[in-house]
């Protein structure tokens, strides 16, 4: 059976992105499968997964993540989250949550941040946690990324407060630098003690499967993976007349102005610069089967549909 195709799966904490991957091609009996984005192995919640020849399609999916977490004050360590060694822990029952409240705008909107030193980041080739592992530190610059929303939840006051937080940020943001840099600017110290990617790449946990779900759909034979249609509309989608499609598939670049009166993408392309900011698009045939992924780009006389990614 050919498993083409997209999984939301609802990842549980303990396992690595890839051991998710490992366990989904064993289950599928399968070969192909790849992953949109890695979560720590601590870290719950959607993981975009790829089957067959969408593991192809992976770099089309939208950007964007949202996340709830859970910074735990009064408390420092190593890995920036309940999994390392503690390196502080002081009762801070004075922090109050109007103090916290009036430094969370500072987290907000294109910040800079340092990654965690046990990360995947790369430094000379090598991950971050891989030499943190090894006793070494090494400097590490400063990443501009971007929080499009930063919402309290709930907030537990204590000897140890726990705040939660609703976060949707782009991509490369760590939550953990987030919890840290707070503690950090509020003279008490903090660190992740949880966090749930609630969504990612345009899948949502309410929708997604946890491994449970899967296996009893695949014993039930109710197994069905996400279409490429449900995936990636946010890029727009150009049907292909069928004398058309044999072209296509030739690796031709159609003159898709010829077939098509309007098209509802703002390309944003000077003229004589073919393709050099060009627009990607779904592409399917009449009878709505994808056929892939083209970039369209305008020449003097013509709008160009060039295939980038053919099924």
């Amino acid at each position: 059976m050919t498993i083409e195709g997209f999984l939301n799966l609802n990842k549980p904490a303990g396992m690595t992105s890839h051991d998710c991957v490992g366990r989904v091609r064993r289950l599928l009996k399968i070969k192909r499968v790849g992953h949109g984005g890695t979560l720590d192995p601590a870290v719950t919640g959607v993981l975009p997964i790829a089957l067959g020849k969408a593991t192809r399609l992976l770099q089309f999916l939208q950007p964007g993540k949202a996340y709830r977490g859970t910074i735990r004050f009064g408390l420092t360590t190593a890995t920036d989250d309940l999994e390392g060694e503690i390196l502080s822990a002081r009762s801070v029952p004075e922090l109050s949550l109007e103090t916290v409240q009036a430094a969370l705008p500072n987290f907000m909107g294109n910040i800079s941040q340092f990654p965690p030193n046990y990360s995947a980041v790369q430094v000379g080739g090598k991950r971050l946690y891989d030499l943190a592992r090894q006793g070494k530190t090494v400097e590490v610059a400063a990443r501009n990324v971007e929080v499009f929303r930063l919402e309290i939840l709930d907030w537990r006051g204590g000897d140890f407060p726990e705040l939660d937080l609703d976060i949707a940020c782009g991509p490369g943001t760590y939550i953990r630098s987030i919890a840290r840099d707070l503690g950090a600017m509020l003279n008490v110290g903090g660190t992740l003690a949880a966090l749930t990617r609630t969504a990612s790449s345009g899948f949502s946990i309410e929708k997604s499967l946890s491994f449970a779900h899967l296996e009893m759909q695949l014993e039930a034979g109710t197994f069905s993976p996400l279409l490429p249609s449900e995936v990636l509309g946010h890029l727009g989608a150009i049907v292909l007349p069928p004398e058309y499609v044999k072209r296509w598939f030739q690796g031709q670049r159609l003159p898709i102005s010829e077939f098509m009166t309007e098209i509802n993408i703002d390309l944003k392309i000077e003229k004589n610069s073919l393709f050099s900011r060009s627009a990607a698009s779904q592409v399917y045939d009449e009878s709505g089967k994808f056929l892939g992924i083209g970039q369209v780009g305008e020449s003097d006389t013509n709008i160009i549909l060039a295939p980038q990614i053919v099924f």
